[in-house]
């Protein structure tokens, strides 16, 4: 996995450009869909519920000392919530404060992981800060309760599956991200990355049977199509646009579930950042608290 790698021409154009990358041709329309498009070895919905805690969440901090320890978990605590409602709102809530300055209250247990594990402390700086993965863990029928104070709701398990059709034009070179294919490996670890703190499970396409889809978002007809070959699992079409204007990747995204089609977008971001806006977004419907 990817730092993250912020906005504009930072290490990601440098990370795109080091790299050698396979595209493959854009078309301008869906042809063919298949069943087997999605067969990308995700684990099933009811896999995913049985493995995951959703009352739970990770921050990095730099160190173990108690200091840091109070700053994560005023971060873990929102993010919990927002993991366990699928609710983006709750994050401009103004009650959410008061509930981030009583973090150490609302959290049932914790512990750390050493990021570093395996290699000597060999510096000042490393006895200091040191980085460690810190996961709290919390009681669900308080944090129930706390949702029920900034007026939402948990979106229990497991949910639907999403499956992603992703496709990017950099210049003259275009290609539709699979699970399997040769394209840049960052994306697809970039996507992981965002699904994973929002207790999603997604899924790519196989190179072998990936449709064929243009740069422009795919038709409500197309994409019930998309649906259908997808198994049910609920289909979210992701088109990334490099502009140097905008410094970043212009994405744009169109989902559908039994509400509708619903469209959202993000201007001038990183990849990470376009699949972290996309994510939120199909949490946000999907859970039943709104549109992005």
């Amino acid at each position: 996995m990817h730092a993250h790698l912020g906005l504009g021409l930072s290490s990601e154009a440098r990370q795109w450009r080091a790299k050698s990358i396979g595209f493959a041709e854009g078309v301008p329309v869906i042809r063919r869909l298949l069943l087997a498009t999605f067969l990308a070895g995700a684990a099933s919905g009811v896999a995913l519920a049985q493995e995951l805690n959703l009352y739970s969440s990770t921050v990095v901090v730099t160190g173990t000392s108690e200091e840091n320890r109070l700053i994560g978990l005023r971060e873990c605590v929102p993010k919990m919530l927002v993991r366990v409602s699928g609710d983006q709102r709750l994050l401009h809530n103004a009650a959410m404060s008061a509930i981030i300055e009583q973090a150490q209250g609302h959290v049932a247990s914790f512990r750390y992981r050493d990021r570093l594990e395996g290699v000597p402390i060999h510096d000042e700086q490393g006895t200091y800060a040191r980085p460690h993965d810190l996961t709290c863990i919390f009681d669900p029928k308080h944090v129930d309760d706390l949702l029920a104070q900034l007026g939402s709701n948990p979106w229990p398990l497991p949910r639907p599956r999403i499956a992603a059709f992703v496709h990017v034009v950099r210049g003259d070179n275009a290609f539709v991200l699979t699970s399997d294919g040769p394209e840049t490996p960052y994306m697809r670890d970039s996507l992981e990355l965002a699904a994973s703190p929002l207790a999603l499970d997604v899924s790519l396409p196989r190179a072998a049977a990936r449709p064929e889809v243009g740069g422009e978002l795919p038709s409500p007809k197309q994409l019930e199509a998309l649906r259908g070959a997808a198994a049910g699992d609920v289909p979210l079409a992701i088109t990334l646009r490099w502009s140097d204007e905008s410094l970043g990747w212009i994405a744009s995204f169109r989902m559908l579930n039994e509400k509708g089609v619903q469209d959202w977008s993000a201007t001038g971001v990183s990849f990470d950042e376009a699949f972290r806006v996309a994510l939120r977004g199909a949490a946000q419907i999907l859970s039943g608290h709104g549109v992005p």
